[in-house]
């Protein structure tokens, strides 16, 4: 057997079963976007249990929340030993394919037990 048998190919691969699972773990919302739903909840999850949710680090669940909170989308409100996060429903999505819907119509659309019209 070579040694350079087990080396990655080019694109960092070992096989194609990894390949397989780097196709698969993209998504359609950014992290942002899994925080901010996250934060719909009720009650409202921990940074832990966001991090586990979405599949990030803690460390970059507290970087989304301090760029949620810098643009005016988040408000924090300290509650005993936790933080309490309120979102302005009606501030306008940032890209400009999606300025004309605000956050709380994003939310609706996304974190709703009811089946879409088709």
């Amino acid at each position: 057997m070579s040694r350079y048998r087990s080396r990655p190919n080019y694109f960092g691969v070992k096989n194609m079963d990894d390949t397989n699972k780097k196709i698969e773990s993209w998504t359609f919302f950014s992290n942002n976007a899994h925080v901010l739903v996250c934060l719909t909840h009720k009650p409202q999850p921990t940074t832990r249990q966001i991090a586990v949710e979405v599949g990030i680090t803690e460390r970059a669940v507290q970087r989304i929340l301090a760029k949620l909170t810098t643009a005016g989308v988040v408000n924090v409100r300290k509650e005993g030993r936790r933080n309490r996060y309120e979102l302005d429903f009606g501030q306008r999505l940032r890209h400009s394919l999606e300025s004309h819907r605000t956050i709380g119509e994003f939310i609706k659309l996304i974190d709703n037990d009811e089946p879409a019209d088709t």
